[in-house]
């Protein structure tokens, strides 16, 4: 059976009492609403049983089952084919229908177990929490006129066989009618099914006090519903869901007739940046402490959340992501510092940083790394040392120090308000600019592998290797060599002391063959290379192309797995799998065929000894120096006021990127414990003479999109829903960690190809730019009209003020361009980008002081 007496004889009652029906009738239709019915996944109608028949006459019951998710699941609502629909043609008598709006209390409506044969693959597309609204309708021989009928329960309650899944129902659409009505009574269930998947008319559902209140749901559901024509579309046709869906909010600003419904958000404010956590609190550290309070209750779930193999994936993948830069911009710090600070310096600053803010900061999904102004700022300072003969590593401690300060004096009196000043406009120029450098960047890296591995261009010259080796003509006492020595006695020697220094003397005269010493012993032996063939350049038959391809090949690959879960083939597991391991499987697979290939592309190397860069420093440095002043303590807060400004700005824009509304973040930001984490980390990194690290932009995008959760319950045919990200601490620990450990996998690591890496630095950079509306808007400047998609702005603003508005938003990430100029310039152009953000910020405020809280 599938309702309880209870329930039936409850609406009947209702029914009659109403005069919707006739009195007589009541135990053949209350048979008829306790009869079996057929689901929609089944092939064929449930034979109806001889009782059933004899009660109730000749009855056909079809169940529409409509279930409430995220997702709308409810939209596949469809017959299977017109060949389930049984009913002889025949005239339906007009008479008044009627709609009954109930609430069934809990205890009219007990709850039975399920005895039927359960849709299992439908079960699966269901969400926790799901509730059902039930379409039944049917024909019946006693009848002559139609019987509708709405209920609402109170809540959900599972009701047995009703539903072809075991979730709770909320609603139930009930429709009767004579003989010859099934396609018509069909039609009817399956509109009703249609309004109750629309978002709005379901609030007037679940929230409607009586009649005139449902009657106007549908009404403005019918102003608002688009219909085709049946000659115009063939219903066979089956019509793609659409990329995005627009919001419903201009429907719920109309007051609805009966004036009493009220709807969920109707006091949400209009769309804008100001986040309510950077309201200034008018006490010292105020926001700082609610910071703490609102991540507090979080932290246990930041490390639960993290089991799940996506964070496996988002691991591996961020952790070979941020092991590169950090390895180069060593390699660059090492020079601009004279390797006062170098590689090894820059992992070591990665473990303790990336520790650190995992562990305490308030936006664990932001990753710190290294940033051009810091750069630049590092290169300054060390020139002024040198030029004025003071010691570099313990002037920097102080600025550090006095940064450290400065940037705590921020977080007390809650200036990390003025984030909400800094709206999409700088977001996006801000990340754009970011993210060309690292694709441009990426590029400029593989062409360098030319110095490395050059391409003989001229296959058909001779080359000339030889090169001689020539003795040398001062005098020394620190080799052992007799008149007697041979040249193997000789290289031995030179070999085991080609790392110390010697002091030459004129073996020109003893039994020693120079011209069989190698020349890369030549020099340290004393001697000087001689001949034309020294000069010559050693060409690496097709390591340069064959970097190319494994270039072209990881980012491809990554890219590729990405997209595969939005493809029709495998099932979903193996799909969302894929892409969730895209970038690991792409560096696999293109370390494998640089392996099986066997030639001798340029490799990651990592320090394999964990020590300083320079032998003549430490791991802590002692901020008081004979060779600096008393009053150099002092003047360093003047370039640590500079530090400020620059960290402030990459921390708190990146912040801003990371915590947009977009991403569906629910445990809340912490600008301000952001903030003091990072002060706390470059007091401990100036103490150690280590690197300063901030928030990366473009690693912080890559760590979001590594941890984007989309929904499993996606109806067949429908995109699936994002969802939100897996916010939690792991990840950013577990990197962290490992690029401490890197000294450890040196063995691994040493079989990574640099090409392979820099396809992952394109891959980061064409990631960051994907679903920006700046560059949506970029690429509209080469479509014709006819071909523009169709974009919300664009209905409401002239294509050419969108095209003047990119123009200048383009103005700063344009500049990045300009770094092939010279092989600094990059990191100058990220200097001097910090400063465009306040001008136009500045310029923003003073031409649209009331919107210039209004992102766009």
């Amino acid at each position: 059976r599938l309702l309880s007496l209870s329930f039936s004889d409850l609406f009947l009652d209702h029914m009659i009492s109403q005069k919707l029906l006739q009195v007589e009738l009541k135990d053949s239709v209350r048979a008829a609403i306790v009869a079996q019915h057929c689901f929609q996944h089944q092939k064929s109608r449930m034979k109806m049983s001889n009782q059933d028949a004899e009660a109730g006459g000749k009855v056909m019951f079809r169940s529409l089952s409509m279930k409430r998710t995220l997702s709308e699941i409810g939209r596949t609502f469809s017959m299977k084919s017109k060949g389930d629909m049984q009913g002889s043609a025949g005239k339906i008598k007009e008479n008044p229908s009627s709609q009954l709006n109930l609430d069934v209390m809990n205890g009219d409506l007990h709850e039975s177990p399920s005895v039927a044969r359960l849709n299992e693959q439908f079960m699966r597309k269901i969400p926790p929490g799901a509730e059902a609204a039930n379409i039944l309708v049917g024909e019946m021989e006693c009848l002559n006129y139609q019987i509708v009928g709405l209920i609402r329960l109170v809540e959900g309650r599972n009701i047995g066989d009703i539903t072809e899944v075991p979730i709770p129902t909320r609603f139930l659409f009930i429709l009767l009618g004579p003989l010859g009505s099934q396609q018509k009574n069909v039609e009817i269930g399956r509109s009703m099914s249609t309004l109750m998947v629309d978002e709005v008319f379901r609030e007037v559902a679940y929230k409607a006090r009586n009649r005139q209140d449902i009657l106007a749901g549908v009404d403005e559901f019918l102003d608002q519903v688009t219909a085709l024509p049946p000659g115009e579309w063939d219903p066979k046709i089956r019509i793609e869901p659409p990329q995005s869906v627009p919001s419903q909010a201009p429907r719920r600003q109309a007051k609805p007739s009966a004036g009493k419904l009220k709807w969920e958000d109707e006091d949400d404010e209009e769309e804008s940046h100001c986040d309510p956590t950077l309201q200034r609190t008018g006490r010292l550290f105020g926001g700082l402490v609610a910071d703490i309070k609102r991540k507090l209750p979080w932290y246990l779930s930041d490390f639960k959340d993290a089991l799940h193999i996506q964070c496996v994936a988002s691991i591996i993948y961020l952790y070979l992501a941020t092991l590169t830069p950090n390895v180069t911009f060593g390699g660059l710090l090492g020079q601009a510092t004279d390797q006062y600070m170098g590689t090894m310096e820059c992992i070591l600053t990665a473990a303790v940083v990336g520790v650190l803010f995992a562990l305490f900061a308030g936006q664990p999904l932001n990753i710190l790394g290294s940033t051009g102004p810091m750069l630049v700022l590092e290169m300054i300072l060390y020139n002024f040392c040198k030029d004025n003969e003071l010691d570099f590593l313990p002037f920097r401690a102080w600025i550090g120090l006095w940064t450290a300060l400065l940037l705590i004096v921020i977080v007390a009196f809650d200036l990390s308000a003025l984030v909400r000043y800094i709206t999409r406009f700088t977001e996006e120029s801000f990340a754009s600019l970011i993210a060309v450098i690292f694709i441009v960047e990426a590029f400029k890296k593989l062409v360098d592998i030319l110095d490395v591995a050059p391409i003989n261009t001229h296959r058909d010259a001779v080359l000339n290797y030889t090169c001689d080796c020539f003795p040398p003509n001062t005098t020394a006492v620190n080799l052992n060599v007799s008149d007697n020595a041979t040249v193997s006695a000789v290289m031995s020697s030179l070999l085991e002391s080609q790392n110390q220094t010697i002091d030459f003397f004129n073996l020109s005269s003893m039994c020693v063959n120079w011209t069989a010493i190698p020349v890369n012993v030549c020099e340290s032996a004393g001697g000087f290379p001689v001949t034309v063939g020294c000069n010559t350049k050693r060409y690496i038959p097709d390591a340069f192309f064959l970097s190319v391809l494994l270039f072209i090949g990881t980012y491809m690959i990554a890219t590729f797995l990405t997209d595969a879960k939005s493809s029709s083939f495998f099932p979903t597991f193996i799909r969302q799998t894929l892409s969730d391991f895209s970038v690991l499987i792409a560096i696999i697979a293109m370390v494998l065929t640089d392996y099986l290939i066997s030639i001798p592309t340029p490799k990651l190397e990592v320090p394999t000894k964990f020590k300083p860069t320079r032998d003549d420093r430490g791991w802590f440095v002692n901020p008081i120096s004979d060779k600096n002043p008393v009053w150099l303590i002092f003047a360093a807060v003047l370039p640590a006021m500079l530090a400020v400004i620059l960290i402030f700005m990459d921390q708190q824009i990146t912040a801003v990127i990371v915590n947009r509304k977009e991403n569906k973040l629910v445990k809340g930001s912490g600008y301000h414990l952001d903030m003091f984490v990072v002060a706390i980390c470059i007091a401990i990194c100036s103490v150690m003479g280590l690197p300063w690290y901030v928030a990366a932009t473009v690693s912080a995008i890559a760590h979001i999109m590594s941890l984007r959760k989309e929904s499993d319950c996606t109806a067949p045919g429908e995109r699936p829903t994002f969802l939100g990200v897996r916010e939690q601490r792991v990840t950013a620990l577990m990197v962290g960690i490992l690029s401490g450990a890197s000294v450890l996998f040196t063995t691994v690591l040493q079989f990574i190809p640099l090409a392979v890496l820099y396809g992952v630095f394109l891959y980061m950079g064409v990631a960051a730019l994907k679903g920006m509306q700046f560059i949506d808007r970029l690429l509209l400047m080469f479509k014709p009209a006819k071909y523009q998609p169709d974009y919300t702005y664009l209905r409401h603003v002239p294509i050419k003020r969108v095209h003047l508005f990119t123009v200048i938003q383009s103005y700063l990430p344009c500049w990045s361009l300009g770094y092939q100029i010279h092989q600094s310039f990059v990191y100058c152009v990220s200097n001097y980008g910090a400063v465009n953000m306040f001008r136009s910020k500045s310029l923003r405020l003073h031409l649209y002081p009331e919107g210039a809280e209004v992102a766009g």
